[in-house]
């Protein structure tokens, strides 16, 4: 169970962020703000303590927390982002939590962005991708290997970060989009397939017997209704806009 959560507000110039996505509409500031806090009251009402921080005006991205750590019971590793203009981000985080974790960080030319970084039980996957180098993943998987994890590194390809695409809903079951189907490395996991067309919805949140789920993705959520959790719907279209979704915006522990 998860107890602790730190986020961060979106600010005003949040959609100078980087992003591949072509959208119909441009993102809408307003409708963030709403949405976030909307993301933030429900980490609070199932049980999880969030702390709330600051905007950071030079990191559009900033309020997509995740990339700036990753955190298991002993330790939390500061990563070394990605994407130069995200550089940094990572310095905000590491006192907040100094406070709660034991740190250690990821050096240069080592990067790792915690979107690639996927945690089941004490076992990590570790997505090779844009913002995730070979070097960083090593240096990732060495420090855990340290306080008795295993790791095994997968290659992302398309896609930006690894949850974008897999992520652990709890009862031994993945859900997978269509092109990480059949992927050796989930052998021993049951696993629940994203059709194309909904494929965001694999970026779906597993917290406290709770699963949060992108809404309006209808035939993800038949499936997903299948393992008989409780089903917590949360809008994230301006999200979606900046390559974000529901596991970017906070750090869970």
């Amino acid at each position: 169970m998860f107890t602790h959560a730190i986020a961060r507000k979106p600010g005003p110039n949040f959609a100078r962020g980087i992003t591949t996505a072509v959208n119909e509409a441009p993102p809408n500031y307003e409708i963030l703000v709403n949405q976030h806090q909307e993301y933030i009251s429900t980490l609070k009402s199932i049980g999880i303590d969030v702390t709330l921080l600051e905007a950071l005006p030079d990191h559009p991205d900033a309020y997509f927390v995740e990339d700036t750590a990753v955190v298991a019971a002993e330790v939390a590793v500061i990563t070394n982002p990605g994407a130069e203009a995200r550089k940094g981000e990572e310095k905000t985080i590491a006192p907040v939590l100094s406070q709660y974790r034991k740190t250690e960080r990821i050096q240069p030319p080592g990067t790792v962005d915690g979107g690639d970084v996927l945690q089941v039980d004490k076992h990590f996957f570790i997505g090779v991708s844009e913002r995730t180098n070979p070097e960083g993943a090593g240096q990732l998987s060495r420090i855990f290997g340290e306080y008795g994890y295993t790791c095994t590194i997968v290659t992302v390809g398309e896609g930006l970060h690894f949850k974008s695409s897999v992520n652990y809903i709890g009862k031994n079951t993945l859900l997978i989009t269509e092109d990480f189907s059949g992927n050796a490395h989930f052998e021993g996991y049951d696993t629940l397939i994203v059709n194309n067309a909904e494929s965001y919805a694999a970026n779906t949140l597993f917290v406290n017997d709770h699963l949060l789920v992108p809404r309006g993705y209808p035939d993800t959520r038949k499936k997903l209704e299948t393992l008989g959790f409780n089903i917590i719907e949360l809008d994230t279209s301006e999200v979606r806009k900046m390559d974000g979704g529901l596991t970017c915006m906070s750090i869970r522990f």
